[in-house]
């Protein structure tokens, strides 16, 4: 009885706290769904916006308007597929879900092409970024949960590189490296709305760190440096993308023909002066010389939405996209003006190589991604179940030669 005693109180605060976080969960599906309906007649990639509604509705318990949103989704055969997706658990036992889910199989079969390059036994690192430095022939991740940066050299051994101290440093999402002085560039990314760049020395030294220069909500999620003078970064959670100058120290956020919605992914073409920029809904090209931004148009069956790493190879953008349902690697093929896709091609997808999939780097003909990032077992800067913790895979995908 003195056990059931403690016992208990401690369940009904449980029971509680359960109540409190799905009314917090039911009113931002809200928020959200008002917000995307809003949305809608602005973002030409009209499906994958409903696939996030229909995400909201199961969220707030209305399967009928999930499944008829999903259904209209996968009709437009753009590649989504809601086969393993949490936030639609609620949906799974659903008959009407589980043939929508087959027609999406139907329409998209597997493609294998991937091989993990490199193992890490740091099951817990759950890292985010990677880049790649060629002249020193290294690797390096970020970690979520460790907020430090790892370096992976040219046999797959690892080591820390930057700051192993929490109190420290933010979570790390993205990185780049200056490839004239061999620094490197993070970005902090804190779920809670905090975010911060850093700049790390080549022996790893933390010299420089900047908050963002606005209240409110910030998230700083992915980068890419233009020479020694710019950096631009996503914010994924104040909706913007910024440029930083490196000798003012100043943040200023660009301009773009629709509102952006969980802006993630970014890369430059190799003339570096156009930008492109992945959101939630697809990828705009961005002028650096004259700041003109246009969407550009991924044409019928295709999609441009949900690229978390997004990156430049040969005139064309290969990138991991995983805000479509199940996650895909694939190469865009790019018309000479850079605002259609000429071609789309899978390059992996329904692959045990793709377990949860964030960023990659691209060494010569080679592109390296993290297989499983496991930042599913991540919530509030803590792991929800170590026993789930598996050793980080590195994969590698031949990309085509010129």
């Amino acid at each position: 009885m003195i056990q059931a005693k403690k016992w208990l109180p401690c369940f009904l605060f449980l029971l509680l706290s359960s109540f409190v976080l799905r009314a917090q969960a039911v009113e931002q599906a809200r928020t959200e769904i008002a917000t995307l309906e809003s949305l809608l007649p602005r973002v030409p990639d009209r499906a994958v916006v409903l696939y996030f509604l229909a995400q909201d509705y199961a969220q707030i318990g209305d399967q009928q308007k999930a499944i008829a949103l999903l259904k209209e989704s996968i009709t437009a055969r753009e590649g989504v597929n809601p086969a393993q997706d949490a936030t639609l658990r609620s949906l799974h036992g659903n008959p009407d879900f589980r043939a929508l889910v087959a027609e999406a199989e139907r329409q998209y079969p597997p493609v294998h092409k991937a091989r993990t390059a490199i193992t890490l036994p740091e099951k817990d690192l759950l890292p985010e970024g990677i880049a790649f430095d060629g002249g020193k022939n290294v690797f390096y991740l970020s970690s979520l949960f460790h907020r430090k940066v790892v370096k992976v050299d040219a046999s797959g051994h690892s080591a820390d590189f930057a700051p192993t101290s929490k109190k420290d440093l933010l979570p790390l999402c993205g990185l780049r490296v200056n490839v004239e002085d061999h620094s490197l560039w993070a970005a902090g990314c804190q779920d809670s709305g905090h975010g911060e760049l850093y700049h790390f020395s080549e022996d790893g030294r933390l010299m420089e760190r900047f908050p963002p220069a606005t209240p409110g909500k910030h998230l700083f999620n992915d980068l890419v440096l233009r020479g020694n003078s710019e950096i631009y970064l996503t914010d994924s959670l104040a909706n913007q993308v910024y440029r930083f100058d490196c000798r003012t120290h100043a943040f200023t956020a660009l301009s773009f023909p629709r509102p952006l919605y969980y802006p993630n992914g970014i890369t430059q073409a190799d003339d570096h002066n156009t930008l492109y920029v992945a959101d939630a809904f697809g990828v705009l090209r961005y002028d650096l010389k004259t700041s003109a931004a246009l969407e550009i148009d991924a044409g019928p069956r295709n999609t441009l939405a949900g690229f978390d790493g997004l990156y430049w190879y040969r005139g064309a953008l290969v990138g991991v996209q995983n805000g479509i349902g199940l996650p895909r690697i694939v190469e865009v093929t790019l018309a000479r003006n850079g605002l259609h896709v000429q071609d789309l091609k899978v390059l992996e997808y329904r692959s045990s190589h793709l377990s949860l999939p964030t960023t990659g780097a691209i060494k010569g003909s080679e592109f390296y991604f993290i297989e499983n990032a496991q930042i599913d077992n991540f919530r509030d800067d803590k792991i929800v179940d170590p026993g789930k913790l598996e050793p980080v895979r590195i994969g590698v995908i031949e990309l085509r030669q010129p």
